[in-house]
């Protein structure tokens, strides 16, 4: 688990020279030359690394397994293996997508439309500020990146334990988010909903119950965050549902930022009648390109006395 770190944000330490470190120095490095491959190469090469993931990271594959299993019962045996092994490549491939958004951003260009911009405009217009309700694509930053091509927004992120790959990837992330905002200033956050600030935060992981209510997600109770209601009662913010994704050839794929009408309603004063209707929302979301999701979460970790376990 991440921690919050006792330095400030993309700030360089002299530290990071010291021997200790010449390793993620030198795998930046790499993957910045990963970054200028032709795409050809690039996605070949995340099929390669997806598949062998798939194969031996055991735990991770058992989980996207899973979870698929629970959320797409339709599915044969066989679809949700091949899907499983998709997410996996997927995943590899928004790295790539990742690197190329940081490193080599022209790589996108004639490549991505947006949908519904009108109802983040409406609310910024009004003078809200607008909680965007995303999922854990696995375009990672390239979605905030295409995001960006339109409109301004910051990021809700976890500090890494290691400070010199944090500093790498906040410096990174600036290019693209406007404000980064970590996940426990509260304050900041609420600051920047204030302002009018379009903020992407992603409610769709178990945290426990501490911080969330049983919802079913896909039909299956869930363990569901919370904590956006309060952040939207202080601050008075629009809740404008958030999705990206890739289709067309992987040859010469296309990209989509989604964005649809802000709730109406929401919060209410009943916190599981929200939280359902937000999982409905990603559950939709999600079945537009189901493997563009970090499946391999343990998504339905969290099993109160009288439910069933799910791992």
């Amino acid at each position: 688990m991440s921690q919050k770190p006792d330095y400030q944000p993309g700030a360089f330490q002299w530290s990071f020279l010291l021997p200790q470190y010449w390793g993620i120095w030198i795998g930046i490095v790499f993957l910045m030359i990963l970054a200028i491959l032709p795409w050809a190469i690039q996605h070949r090469l995340a099929a390669l690394i997806g598949n062998t993931a798939f194969k031996y990271l055991k735990s991770r594959r058992k989980t996207a397994v899973r979870n698929l299993e629970v959320c797409f019962p339709e599915w044969t045996a066989e679809q949700v293996q091949q899907n499983a092994r998709q997410v996996f490549v997927d995943q590899m491939i928004g790295i790539f997508e990742t690197l190329n958004a940081w490193y080599s951003p022209q790589w996108f260009k004639n490549r991505f439309s947006v949908e519904g911009l009108e109802h983040l405009e409406k609310a910024q217009t009004e003078g809200r500020g607008v909680l965007l309700l995303g999922t854990h694509s696995t375009l990672l930053d390239a979605g905030g990146y295409l995001c960006d091509q339109f409109f301004k927004l910051g990021v809700v992120y976890r500090p890494q334990n290691n400070p010199l790959l944090d500093m790498l990837i906040y410096r990174c992330r600036a290019t693209i988010y406007e404000h980064q905002v970590d996940h426990d200033d509260m304050r900041g956050l609420i600051r920047q909903l204030k302002h009018g600030q379009a903020i992407w935060y992603s409610p769709d992981q178990d945290f426990g119950l501490k911080q969330g209510v049983m919802a079913p997600f896909f039909g299956v109770p869930a363990a569901t965050v919370t904590a956006h209601r309060r952040l939207m009662k202080i601050s008075k913010a629009a809740a404008v549902p958030l999705y990206f994704y890739r289709d067309g050839d992987i040859r010469n794929p296309q990209y989509h930022v989604l964005l649809e009408p802000a709730l109406d309603h929401f919060p209410s004063e009943d916190e599981v009648a929200d939280a359902i209707r937000v999982n409905q929302i990603i559950e939709r979301q999600l079945r537009i390109a189901p493997t563009q999701y970090m499946w391999f979460h343990r998504r339905f970790k969290t099993r109160p006395n009288g439910y069933e376990k799910i791992y």
